[in-house]
C-alpha cells in the first residue's frame, strides 16, 4: 500500500506550490528572494521525507489516535493512594481520572452557566413588573426550576444555549447571499 503524505508534508507542498508561482511573477531581487526561500523549503522537504518516522503510518490514523498515543507517551502523573503516599497511577486508573475530571469540569461550567444566565434574567426584570409580565414569569420559573432541580436547570440551560445557537446559526446564513442571487445582484449593479 503506497504511504500517504503527512498533513505537513501537504502542507508544505501547497506552499511551495504557491512560492513557486508568486516566483515566476517577479523579477530581479524579490524573484532571487523567493528563488532561496523555495530552495530551502525543497530541502527541508526532501530532509523530512528521508527521516524515519517513529510512528508507524501516522497519516493513515485520525486526529484523536495520534492524541491518544501521545498522551499514552507521556509519563502518568501520581495519584494520592492510601496513608496519602504517592504512586504511579495504573494507565486504566489515569485514565478514570481524567475521566472524573472532565465530568468534574463540565458540571462546573454547567452550573456557572445556568447561574450566568439565572443572573442574566434577574438584570433584564423590568420595575414594577406585575404578575403576568412574561420577563418576571420566565425568572420566577428559572427561580423555581433552580431551588427544585438544580440538574434540570443546568440541563435546561444547555437545551437553550444550543437552540439559540442554532437560531444564530440559521440567521446568519440566511443573509449571505445564495450564488443565483449574488449574480442577479451583480448584473442589476451594471
Amino acid at each position: 500500500m503506497p504511504e500517504t503524505p503527512s498533513f505537513a508534508a501537504a502542507v508544505r507542498a501547497r506552499f511551495a506550490q504557491a512560492l513557486a508561482r508568486r516566483a515566476g511573477a517577479r523579477e530581479g531581487a524579490a524573484r532571487r528572494v523567493l528563488d532561496a526561500r523555495l530552495e530551502e523549503l525543497t530541502a527541508v522537504s526532501a530532509a523530512a521525507q528521508d527521516a524515519p518516522s517513529s510512528d508507524p503510518a501516522p497519516s493513515q490514523r485520525g486526529t484523536l489516535a495520534e492524541l491518544v498515543a501521545h498522551a499514552a507517551r507521556q509519563k502518568p502523573a501520581p495519584v494520592l493512594g492510601p496513608a496519602n503516599k504517592t504512586r504511579e497511577a495504573a494507565p486504566d486508573k489515569a485514565a478514570a481520572q481524567d475521566t472524573r475530571t472532565v465530568q468534574f469540569f463540565k458540571r462546573t461550567w454547567s452550573r456557572l452557566s445556568a447561574d450566568q444566565r439565572l443572573a442574566q434574567s434577574r438584570a433584564t426584570l423590568p420595575e414594577n413588573a406585575g404578575p403576568l409580565n412574561s420577563h418576571h414569569l420566565v425568572h420566577r420559573s428559572l427561580t423555581l426550576m433552580r431551588e427544585l432541580s438544580p440538574d434540570y436547570l443546568e440541563r435546561f440551560v444547555a437545551y437553550v444555549d444550543a437552540l439559540q445557537w442554532l437560531e444564530q446559526a440559521n440567521e446568519a446564513a440566511a443573509q449571505e447571499p445564495r450564488p443565483a442571487q449574488a449574480k442577479k445582484s451583480m448584473a442589476a449593479r451594471r
